[in-house]
């Protein structure tokens, strides 16, 4: 008894059942494990947070909170809801703003190609890959080469699913709250509460920034976002972000051709 109490007292809270545990059996109670783990990262709150302001900015740009809803169904990915409600906000037309919004989910190709072959066996199909692949955004990518090591590979799919719909609940209540939150404070809390989306990605862009190119690019996309505004095209976060991402690579190249 007392064995057991060391073991149970010794794993955290919410941690994942061993490898071989009965437990991974069903492909419902893998999901119900991924579902449980959006309590084990902070992302989540980070997530909640940006939500928030991405339902104040709907609200301010004059969208419905059901528009504003689907967005984040359909989209998920918060930079590209931004380019999305600003575009569309500032008069672009449908077209333009489905070539921002598509030049901006480009950086997520990468991620899809690193973590799909995680969740892969001999015997999986691609349409049960489908879901996995479209909530494959930052949060997921980071949290899946943390938590799939831990999760047997035939279970790892429903794993994904559930911790990606427990991400997408999540964000969906983050907007329906800063949606009403902005449509019922003052104007200066709601400018604050709008002001925690370009925050929250500043904070987790600076921690995660490891390499010199990653400094270069979020300090110079930091300068010339003011520059890009006063173009009023629109695209200024895409401006600034190509134009400082273009240069930071140039900083990158370099660096390895001296070394």
């Amino acid at each position: 008894m007392q064995a057991r109490f060391r073991n149970l007292a010794g794993r955290s809270f919410g941690a994942l059942p061993p490898l071989d545990s009965p437990q991974w059996q069903s492909p419902w109670r893998a999901f119900g494990w991924g579902l449980r783990s959006i309590m084990q990262t902070i992302l989540t709150l980070v997530l909640f947070a940006t939500y928030l302001g991405i339902g104040a900015l709907a609200h301010d740009s004059h969208f419905s909170l059901l528009w504003a809803l689907c967005s984040t169904l359909f989209v998920w990915a918060g930079p590209a809801q931004i380019i999305l409600i600003t575009t569309l906000g500032s008069g672009a037309t449908i077209i333009q703003s489905a070539i921002a919004v598509t030049v901006s989910a480009i950086r997520l190709f990468p991620m899809v190609v690193s973590v799909l072959p995680l969740m892969r066996t001999p015997t999986t199909k691609r349409r049960e890959l489908f879901f996995a692949a479209h909530l494959t955004a930052v949060t997921l990518w980071v949290e899946c080469h943390r938590f799939l090591p831990q999760v047997p590979r035939e279970r790892r799919i429903a794993f994904v699913n559930g911790l990606g719909f427990g991400l997408v609940s999540v964000c969906l209540t983050a907007n329906t709250v800063g949606y009403f939150l902005a449509a019922n404070l003052t104007q200066t809390l709601g400018a604050a509460i709008l002001m925690l989306t370009p925050l929250s990605f500043l904070f987790s862009t600076a921690r995660n920034s490891r390499e010199v190119a990653d400094v270069v690019a979020l300090a110079l996309g930091v300068l010339l976002y003011p520059l890009a505004a006063k173009m009023n095209s629109g695209l200024d976060i895409l401006v600034s972000g190509l134009v400082a991402g273009t240069i930071a690579y140039g900083v990158h190249w370099w660096r390895e051709v001296r070394a």
